[in-house]
């Protein structure tokens, strides 16, 4: 089998027989125990990232505290199976098959904030292997039959998996979604797959392989529906690619293969129902505003790590898109090819979109983030394959005597490494977060009194006591008028009658309130319904003051009593 052969029809051989791996030719003259060791470095190229995603992931998982999204999933899989349904019909229906997921997943490991998190890191190690997976064939089909190997015998498409698996298993924001009780991580590993699936469906053209990627991009919607748009940054991966010289089976428009137009209509027709249903539920992202300067100085810290981070990864994924246009001529499916659509056009698409609608949050375009990985590997293996090729070595006597080929790919290597330390320790703290569930309840454990009484502004703050609930529940809420399960929604509703509550805070006879609001100013909030101004009306006109005022996070907890 030549070193590009991308048709295997063996797809168990998937990662084990990668391009490179076997020599062209009968007279190749490799032995059999040498190729055991190509097709076991082959896994290695996978199982290293993924290994170094379960530890970095893994460490302290179950350190940070719930925040207040997190508790939202907490509550919802924690109700009988029936009633999760319940609730998807009024709210949440995007989060419907990571919630169903999730109260399996609970029914085994249990509540814990590191049992929650678990399936999350799981999904990460599986993205990980796929993001070096990735990175390699899209190497491979950049190079020319004869060039598996090349600048002083490097393996290119090998480096440039193990690189980009490792960029992505090392990203700050990589561990935040991997501890994250949300479906984040669930949507990226999908994506990822999807993308490798579009490499082997490709150039194989066989029907199996756009089936799997039609299956892989489905459950990216599935759990998360921007993550559709990963189907448009792959239509632009098409149009990219020069089908000259390839025999694949198939139909064509131009450049597209009719089989992935037919494989991402499969996708939409069977996401078609819960499109429908989000459509009908899009009060839940009434929050969200146009994108600012700020969003978007955000989006380029969450991708790179951190603000330092920024400049490294932008000239290495630089470097990913020269080697695409000088090295490899942009041959089809390259690196910069697959990666560069996938990082881009997910987060244009939503930010244009949102000055009309708005409809974009960083967290929504977490899936880019392998794109950066594979562009930054292949913009590093091109820095050692041109320190390779061009080596700086002095001489004494006419004798070569030290060689610093690697030099420039170390140095790269030590300034991320200096520069991810920090940001890894830091992204892992409960301070990386915006709210300390955790805390906020032992604040409310450590001073609540028989027979106190609970606000919260606006009603939606109802989350805050679902992570950590038990000190809350023993705080009189008189304000509830049906509970979240038996509204079927994730807060449950309020009275929205200030005479009603007026006369169920005289009846309280309350000599303490507790009031609980949450925003990202560390600001009381301005009442804006009329029961949240009843609220602090009845508070005021029961003569009650303020006693003490904490802070966990965005939560703000205030205290008034007599």
């Amino acid at each position: 089998m030549p070193d590009t052969d991308i048709g295997s029809p063996d797809p168990a051989t998937t990662f084990a027989a990668e391009p490179g791996d076997v020599a062209s030719g009968p007279a190749a003259g490799r032995t059999p125990a040498a190729g055991i060791w190509r097709r076991r470095r082959g896994w290695l190229i996978v199982a290293i990232p993924a290994a170094v995603t379960l530890v970095l992931g893994g460490y302290q998982i179950g350190g940070p505290s719930l925040w207040r999204d997190e508790a939202y999933t907490k509550d919802a899989i924690a109700r009988p199976f029936g009633q999760i349904f319940v609730l998807l019909g009024h709210q949440d229906a995007v989060h419907g098959a990571y919630y169903l997921l999730m109260h399996v997943v609970a029914a085994v490991l249990g509540t814990s904030a590191a049992a929650l998190r678990f399936p999350s890191l799981c999904a990460m190690v599986i993205a990980s292997g796929f993001v070096a997976a990735t990175g390699r064939r899209a190497a491979a089909l950049a190079l020319a039959p004869d060039a598996g190997r090349n600048g002083r015998g490097l393996d290119v498409p090998a480096l440039t998996g193990l690189l980009s698996g490792l960029l992505f298993a090392t990203a700050p924001y990589m561990t935040y979604y991997a501890q994250m009780a949300r479906s984040y991580a669930i949507e990226t590993m999908f994506a990822v797959i999807a993308s490798y699936l579009l490499l082997r469906a490709w150039p194989d053209g066989r029907w199996r392989w756009w089936l799997g990627y039609a299956a892989a991009v489905a459950l990216t919607g599935l759990f998360n529906i921007f993550g559709l748009l990963i189907v448009a940054a792959h239509g632009i991966t098409l149009l990219l690619t020069d089908a000259r010289g390839q025999t694949t089976p198939g139909r064509r428009i131009g450049r597209i293969p009719l089989r992935w137009l037919a494989a991402c209509g499969v996708a939409v027709i069977v996401l078609g129902p819960l499109l429908g249903l989000a459509s009908r539920q899009q009060g839940q992202i009434a929050w969200l505003h146009r994108p600012t300067l700020n969003a978007m100085e955000r989006l380029l810290t969450n991708l790179a790590g951190s603000r330092p981070l920024i400049a490294p990864f932008a000239l290495l994924a630089l470097g990913g898109l020269l080697a695409a246009w000088l090295a490899d001529h942009w041959r089809p499916l390259n690196p910069a090819a697959i990666a560069l659509p996938w990082l881009v056009v997910p987060p244009f698409v939503l930010v244009a979109v949102s000055f009309v609608k708005p409809v974009y949050y960083v967290r929504y375009i977490e899936f880019c983030l392998p794109a950066l990985a594979i562009l930054a590997g292949a913009g590093l293996t091109g820095l050692i394959r041109l320190a390779a090729v061009t080596p700086l070595r002095w001489s004494r006597r006419g004798r070569w005597r030290l060689g610093l080929t690697w030099l420039p790919a170390v140095l790269a290597v030590a300034v991320l490494a200096a520069l991810l330390a920090g940001p890894q320790q830091a992204i892992r703290q409960t301070a990386a977060r915006p709210d300390n569930l955790r805390l906020a309840s032992a604040i409310v454990a450590a001073h609540e009194q028989p027979g106190d009484v609970v606000f919260y502004i606006p009603a939606t703050m109802h989350v805050i006591g679902t992570g950590y609930p038990a000190p809350f529940g023993r705080l009189r809420d008189i304000a509830l008028n049906r509970s979240a399960i038996a509204s079927g929604t994730l807060t449950g509703t309020e009275i929205t009658s200030p005479a009603r509550l007026k006369s169920r805070f005289t009846a309280s006879s309350a000599r303490r309130v507790w009031v609980v609001t949450g925003a990202s100013t560390y600001k009381f909030p301005v009442p804006s319904t009329p029961a949240d101004k009843e609220k602090m009306a009845l508070v005021a006109g029961a003569g009650l003051h303020i006693v003490h005022r904490w802070q966990a996070g965005e939560v703000m907890l205030t205290l008034y009593g007599p």
